[in-house]
């Protein structure tokens, strides 16, 4: 950091380079929240308590059964067999 002789801050990095101004903040509405509603809406998106809440009861993961269906090349049985505790 060094401060200019009008007493400004000029920011630098560890290598010497001039850090650059910070971009001025994006406008905000007057009512975000109804901008934000009537974006939803136009979007067709229903937004209320229960949106982010899991459907999970809070049983353990089977990680072969996850990876056979998150993973598009997975084959059949190998995650499985990869996180058994068999082997």
């Amino acid at each position: 950091m060094e401060r200019q002789p009008d007493g400004e801050l000029r920011f630098l990095r560890p290598d010497g380079r001039t850090l650059p101004e910070v971009p001025a903040p994006p406008n905000v509405a007057d009512d975000p929240i109804h901008v934000l509603r009537a974006r939803h809406e136009a979007q067709g998106l229903r937004i209320h308590a229960r949106t982010a809440m899991p459907g999970w009861l809070g049983e353990r993961l089977n990680v072969g059964w996850a990876i056979d269906v998150l993973h598009p090349l997975a084959a059949p049985g190998i995650a499985r067999r990869a996180f058994s505790s068999d082997s």
